[in-house]
């Protein structure tokens, strides 16, 4: 176990990008500046769902230093590249990169003004005149299904069974699964049992929220001698490469993708946007170099969103305290069109569930709809957090409707350690993990049950103090990723990865791991990431996989060159390696103590503690700075981030002035403890980290505020929502039934 909430200043190692960073020399995509640059802005659309009658560009085209405006019709009407198919599609319907005939959602892109200067393409772009027909109301369409049931007893209660999912299409096509029946008698006593126990229900709406990165989206796109080189703030350079060559019909290798400093990503640049394309297609048009940088306003309406889902579910619990049977009903958010991991937070939902826990039955039904808003996407977490949310809130309350102690309801049916890995029954697999140690570690450091004693002291003297519990599990990538190293001479070496950084110190990782691994001098290697001509091919940094995965390549790829030189190869030695993994899991447990001023709803931290359990851990102090990233963006979530929309579409959080985020003085002292089950799917024995605090804060926070509830008013508190506002505490606090 590690307090990493006291490493010392010796045990902090220094992060090789900082003197860089914070001295001003970053190589952001909105600080480069090529001579002869040109200036690109997007016109968008003011309407959520309209026709386009007409698009007059005749007083921008006349306009000072333009030198192009360009419509869908003069870079070849080109479509976004297809999504991911983890889940079967009811509507595949291609999308434009520039609206032609019709918009569906505020923001989307119509036009591109080409100028000498940005500030002649803002003028420009202000002249463009557009008419539109626009329809009353926004349309919403089912795009993906899926559904997981179990007719048996999973593992805590019978054999070993797998359960594939079943991906509806609207009452009409069905793809087929093995799922497993039983006896009618065995019906019956389920039947019985069911009737004598307890079962609690809940209803939780999750908003929208922004990424918010420091950095909004930038684009460099340079035509030159048939190649196009691309400057990208991007999780995924590769995919990136990719989808540009498909969207200008020419080979990848004429395309060259480079990413460098990125301030911020959280899965809202994991994806290639309409932009970028037509960006490039407009340098190659034009034969020159454009750059694009994104207001903060653009960000808010067309870039990526993230959460958006309604969670409903039922537990039934015996008198005993046996988890019995899970329903779930979820509805994702998507927008107007797909990015390519747009399936992946429904996915991640239904799957999850029920978390690190044995139900006996589950009956876990996903839908996601697409409308007329901007696009929905990963987000830190990505479907993580909503499953957690909806499992935590249910124990919460099965708990108080049968007696028990919130923390001994799960620990009596948390999986066991000793049954891993162990097959879910929605069909993945738990490599490595002791979910009753990381319980008991937020237990012990918490000191729950003096906690308890103290909050019954407390209300007695009429405060209101809440004290909140949630296990979560974290999914960590799969597949594969790429490294290479060359071994110059005896003493240097230049590395490279396929997983580029966004600021999690990726550089100070892999250099001081290909160090320890070649027996180097950190200050004698070099590091390559982000750029297609220098660095292998990869699947990018998300999902919480670049340690696991591109951290596991990269060790491969020393291991092989070390052994190279001892056995006397001559330099330089040059190893390129591809590793893929199965998945990896992470787990923890947050415990937090809340007072909520029964005056006004202003909800207070006062304690929190964290257990977390990321596997074998390289660098202290990085996965440190990731929890507590993550922690800020899970607080944020669950006390103040909303994204709203009118019944016209129109989204009405457009600014900071309607948006909050956590700020340094809203972060409480948390204290973080590290265990470290290594995995098994990895050769380094490592898990994520950077999504954790996403998962398992909120959730947490929503179970004190309901136990404030409970002890304050003696009763359930009406369905509660993020984010927990003042105003929407104080309104709850006046429900009495």
């Amino acid at each position: 176990m590690t307090d990493l909430s006291t490493l010392s200043a010796t045990d902090r190692p220094h992060r090789l990008e900082n003197t860089r960073l914070v001295s001003g020399q970053g190589l952001y995509v909105h600080n480069l500046h090529i001579e002869g640059m040109q200036h690109a802005v997007f016109v968008r659309s003011d309407y959520a769902f309209a026709k386009l009658l007409n698009v007059d560009v005749t007083s921008a085209l006349s306009a000072p230093g333009v030198l192009a405006v360009l419509m869908a019709q003069d870079i070849g009407h080109p479509t976004l590249p297809s999504i991911n198919p983890l889940l079967p599609q009811h509507n595949q319907t291609p999308f434009a990169v520039l609206a032609d005939d019709q918009v569906h959602y505020v923001g989307q892109p119509i036009v591109l003004v080409v100028a000498q200067t940005l500030r002649q393409a803002q003028d420009a772009a202000a002249l463009v005149s557009i008419e539109y027909e626009a329809s009353a109301d926004s349309v919403a369409t089912p795009t993906f299904y899926s559904h997981f049931t179990t007719g048996e007893p999973s593992q805590a209660f019978g054999p070993s069974r797998s359960f594939d999912s079943i991906a509806n299409h609207a009452a009409a096509a069905t793809a087929t699964t093995s799922t497993t029946s039983t006896s009618a008698a065995a019906n019956t006593d389920i039947d019985t049992a069911v009737a004598s126990a307890k079962t609690v229900t809940t209803h939780i709406t999750c908003p929208r929220v922004s990424a918010m990165t420091m950095e909004p989206r930038a684009c460099v796109a340079r035509w030159q001698d048939s190649t196009l080189t691309c400057w990208l703030g991007t999780q995924t350079p590769t995919r990136s490469q990719t989808n540009l060559a498909q969207a200008l019909n020419i080979e990848a290798s004429q395309v060259h993708v480079i990413t460098q400093d990125v301030g911020g990503a959280f899965g809202a640049k994991s994806s290639i946007y309409p932009e970028e394309i037509a960006l490039a297609l407009a340098a190659r048009h034009l034969q020159t170099t454009i750059r694009w940088a994104a207001s903060r306003s653009e960000e808010f309406v067309s870039a990526y969103q993230g959460r958006g889902a309604h969670l409903q579910g039922q537990l039934t619990v015996s008198d005993t305290g046996q988890l019995m049977q899970l329903s779930a009903q979820v509805k994702s958010e998507l927008g107007a069109w797909l990015p390519y991991s747009a399936a992946v937070p429904l996915r991640n939902i239904t799957r999850i569930l029920p978390g690190p826990y044995r139900v006996e039955h589950l009956n876990i039904q996903g839908q996601a709809s697409r409308s007329n808003t901007a696009p929905v996407n990963i987000y830190r977490g990505a479907g993580r957090p909503e499953a957690t949310l909806l499992i935590e809130t249910l124990i919460e309350k099965a708990a108080r409707a049968i007696g028990f102690d919130p923390v001994e309801l799960r620990r009596l049916n948390l999986i066991h350690s000793s049954d891993m890995p162990y097959l879910t029954p929605t069909g993945v697999t738990f490599d490595s993990g002791d979910f009753d140690a990381t319980l008991s570690l937020a237990t012990d450091k918490f000191d729950y049950f003096a906690q308890r004693t103290e909050q019954q002291r407390r209300q007695q003297h009429g405060e209101v103090v809440g004290i909140g519990v949630a296990l979560y599990v974290e999914p960590c990538g799969q597949g594969w990723e790429s490294a290479s190293v060359t071994l110059h001479d005896a003493q240097r070496a230049t590395i490279a990865s396929g997983s580029p950084a966004q600021g999690q110190g990726h550089a100070t990782t892999f250099i001081d791991l290909a160090a320890q691994t070649l027996g180097y001098d950190r200050q004698h290697i070099d590091i390559n990431m982000g750029d297609s001509a220098t660095c292998p091919p990869g699947v990018g940094t998300l999902a919480s996989r670049s340690m696991a995965i591109g951290g596991s390549a990269l060790f491969n790829a020393c291991t092989e060159a070390r052994a190279k030189r001892d056995q006397g190869a001559p330099f330089p030695i040059t190893v390129n390696t591809r590793f893929e993994s199965k998945e990896t899991w992470s787990n923890g447990c947050v415990m937090v103590r809340i007072k909520i001023d029964g005056d006004t709803g202003t909800l207070k931290i006062e304690h929190m503690v964290w257990a977390d359990d990321a596997g074998n851990i390289l660098n202290p102090t990085l996965a440190y700075d990731q929890l507590i990233g993550g922690a800020a963006q899970g607080l944020g979530q669950a006390l103040m981030e909303a994204l709203r929309y009118d019944e016209h579409g129109q989204l009405i959080t457009g600014s900071l002035m309607d948006y909050a985020i956590p700020r340094a003085q809203d972060m409480p002292n948390i204290d973080i403890y590290s265990l470290h089950t290594a995995s098994t799917t990895n050769p380094l024995g490592a898990k994520g980290v950077g999504e954790a605090g996403c998962i398992g804060v909120p959730a947490a926070i929503m179970n004190a505020v309901r136990d404030a509830f409970f002890t304050h008013l003696g009763q359930e508190p009406p369905e509660l929502n993020f984010p927990l506002t003042s105003e929407t505490i104080w309104r709850a606090m006046g429900v009495r039934g």
